[in-house]
């Protein structure tokens, strides 16, 4: 097997199983092994082929890329990883989708911040960060990296959409009825100012660190250098 076809089967498996271990599977392993088990064996797992994608993306040595990363893809990346930096951030705090118990029972009421702009902003977060990625730097390696990123964070999103209204039932509903699965799908939206300057400063730092730490300039230091 060639070093990409690795990477390949190395990403395959850290998506596909996340997806099994969170939905089919995941009811029976609870019943069977307890709430920690599945955490631990679920967490153990998930690193291990985290862990085998980034030895196979190293093994894949130097690549040419698809295309150039011009000017425009670079401000259109440096966007995009901004609002993912903003949603991610203001993710972080009163997050519906995360565990709640008696879920069931409670109203989420009217979305605030980043849930303004869309209900699932931590994924989305992963999701532009790996659009981005896919967009300046579009070899190979990268785009099988950034393609597994890109689906475990969006599919999972739509299937999380899934479960939480089998499992949380009409507040998950009610909660959908009043947000947007795709970013500004109800129409601009201001996302706070807390997630804004913190979710900006995050932008700032990780795209000065990708140069700083002998990586390729990123973000607004690529158009600067």
């Amino acid at each position: 097997m060639t070093p990409l076809g690795q990477l390949e089967l190395a990403a395959a498996s850290f998506v596909g199983t996340h997806f099994v271990l969170s939905h089919p599977l995941r009811r029976s392993l609870v019943k069977a092994i307890g709430e920690r088990g599945f955490l631990l064996l679920y967490s153990l797992i998930a690193f291990a082929t985290l862990g085998w994608m980034i030895w196979a993306y190293g093994n894949v040595g130097p690549e040419a890329p698809r295309w150039e990363a011009s000017p425009l893809l670079i401000v259109i990346g440096s966007l995009l990883l901004w609002l993912g930096s903003i949603l991610f951030v203001g993710s972080l705090s009163k997050n519906p989708a995360l565990p709640h118990p008696g879920a069931q029972r409670r109203d989420f009421g009217d979305p605030a911040g980043v849930f303004r702009i869309t209900r699932h902003p931590m994924m989305w977060g992963f999701g532009l960060w790996a659009l981005t990625h896919a967009l300046v730097n579009p070899t190979p390696a990268g785009l099988v990296v950034d393609e597994a990123i890109f689906v475990l964070a969006i599919i999972g999103a739509a299937l999380q959409d899934f479960k939480k209204r089998r499992v949380v039932g009409g507040a998950w509903r009610q909660w959908e009825g009043r947000t947007s699965f795709f970013p500004f799908g109800r129409g601009l939206a201001w996302p706070g100012t807390t997630p804004f300057v913190l979710g900006t400063m995050l932008f700032l730092v990780a795209t000065w660190a990708h140069g700083a730490l002998g990586h390729r300039p990123a973000g607004p230091w690529a158009l600067l250098s």
